[in-house]
């Protein structure tokens, strides 16, 4: 696909993140966890090994108690769509990320995935994991598993799919309804579960959308705007000290 055709796509999905809503409730995170079927261990105290798609950060402006300020940030794969700065589908050996020009979703194919962790060290948002360890569930959790995800093996990377398997149900739907599955709508378990609605999802190049509406808002910014990545995820801000930190990096 020509960048001019990329641009012209009629489904391009984003997300926007209204962190002026946002609680730091971590119901995002813990939604996204169960969702995806993604494995932890007894003992999660080790950060550099354990897996987190959403995961939620702290931020705070620094200052003295009268003027000190504090956000959450939760952060999700970006989904980049810039087409020759998007760092993680450059990089792999193996072809096993890609981006999918239909919709910009960027995808991880497991089974084709070496483990050489190239894109972990090309993605500027840390949005990247590699399983350590088999996964494995106590077996009262198994029975829980979302049978629409298949459980990932140790030696390959994951990340933020923008619940995927979301998408294909609402395509699947729209053809039995004998309706335009291109015109599919859906919302991932992060948004579906966000208590004060922070995060809204949507198709970007649908003027009609919540999201495209939203990314016009004065207080909206992009993390790392600056590498020119174009991530399909947005964030609301009125404070300006998150939008600078934001383009610096945490």
């Amino acid at each position: 696909m020509s960048e001019e055709e990329r641009k012209q796509s009629a489904v391009r999905f984003g997300m926007v993140i209204d962190l002026d809503k946002c609680s730091g409730c971590m119901a995002c995170s813990v939604a996204c966890q169960a969702e995806n079927n993604i494995s932890f261990r007894p003992d999660e105290t080790n950060k550099l090994r354990s897996i987190t798609w959403m995961e939620v950060f702290y931020l705070q402006n620094g200052k003295d108690y009268g003027e000190y300020q504090y956000t959450y940030l939760p952060r999700p794969c970006m989904h980049c769509d810039a087409p020759h700065h998007a760092p993680c589908t450059f990089v792999c050996p193996v072809n096993a990320t890609t981006r999918n020009e239909e919709n910009g979703i960027v995808e991880h194919i497991y089974p084709r995935c070496i483990g050489c962790r190239y894109c972990i060290v090309a993605c500027p948002y840390h949005a990247r994991d590699f399983n350590w360890w088999d996964p494995s569930w106590p077996k009262s959790m198994e029975s829980m598993l979302n049978p629409e995800v298949s459980t990932r093996m140790r030696g390959v990377v994951e990340k933020c799919t923008f619940c995927h398997h979301r998408l294909l149900n609402a395509r699947a739907k729209a053809y039995l309804e004998e309706t335009d599955p291109d015109k599919a709508t859906y919302l991932p378990a992060c948004a579906e579960a966000c208590p004060t609605k922070a995060i809204s999802f949507g198709n970007l190049n649908d003027p009609e959308s919540e999201v495209a509406a939203l990314i016009k808002d004065p207080r909206a910014f992009r993390l790392l705007s600056k590498l020119h990545t174009e991530p399909k995820v947005y964030y609301l801000s009125k404070h300006d000290w998150v939008r600078k930190q934001a383009d610096k990096g945490f």
